[in-house]
């Protein structure tokens, strides 16, 4: 397989275990529209930086009008459209500016959740996330590299990143995080990690997690800070 089709498959693959913001079982149509409008993006059938008329994304979306406005509008409070008045409907487009202006929002938020978590985190809970990257790490060090790993990895990374959002115990970051989880999610569609690059960001989970159980709350945010850096300049090709 070439490489250009292992990535097309890779980037599939990934794009289908991450998933747009969830709403409640209770949808209205609204709700459905703009999970809708969400899959479209991560599945490619919207492709970023797209422009659609209203009446196109009706009939690609097999909705009504009246639902797929309210979404519409969410969509675009959330920075994610921008609605030209009787022109177009033109969806964000995953350059680099919103890759950084991305990575620096999660990073002013986390940096603070970071030292929370340093502080008053339960240990039993940074332990057993510690024990799992480092069982991780030592797969990954050994050659294993495949679906399951991958899934792993992905999942730590969420719980990492969960639980230093939740130690701020604020409601107003963590509706901000789940909506810039969309915008995480779109940025990297076309990234594809490798064994090499899955034991680098494995590695500075462990660096955050290791000041966390030492509660070096200085350490953890500069772990934390690193991490994204890094993460972004892997990103756009940098390292």
């Amino acid at each position: 397989m070439k490489a250009g089709a292992k990535r097309a498959v890779r980037s599939q693959t990934r794009s289908s275990r991450l998933r747009p913001v969830a709403v409640a079982n209770d949808q209205t149509l609204a709700d459905k529209a703009y999970a809708a409008l969400l899959k479209g993006l991560f599945d490619r059938s919207i492709p970023a930086g797209a422009e659609f008329s209203q009446s196109e994304l009706v009939s690609l979306l097999g909705t009504t009008v009246q639902p797929l406005r309210d979404a519409l509008q969410r969509l675009e409070s959330e920075g994610l459209v921008t609605i030209h008045a009787r022109s177009c409907i033109r969806f964000v487009r995953a350059d680099l500016e919103l890759s950084r202006s991305t990575y620096q929002f999660r990073s002013l938020i986390e940096r603070a959740g970071a030292r929370s978590w340093a502080e008053t985190g339960h240990a039993e809970e940074i332990k057993a996330l510690r024990d799992e990257h480092v069982d991780l790490l030592e797969r990954l060090e050994a050659g294993a590299w495949g679906i399951a790993e991958e899934e792993q990895l992905d999942s730590l990374e969420e719980r990492l990143h969960g639980a230093l959002i939740s130690a701020l115990r604020n409601e107003l970051i963590e509706m901000t995080a789940r909506r810039l989880k969309n915008y995480v999610t779109l940025v990297r569609l076309d990234w594809l990690t490798t064994r090499p690059l899955a034991i680098r960001t494995v590695r500075e989970h462990l660096d955050i997690l290791n000041a966390c159980a030492s509660r070096d709350a200085d350490a953890a945010e500069a772990a934390l800070a690193t991490h994204f850096q890094l993460a972004l300049q892997r990103l756009i090709g940098m390292t």
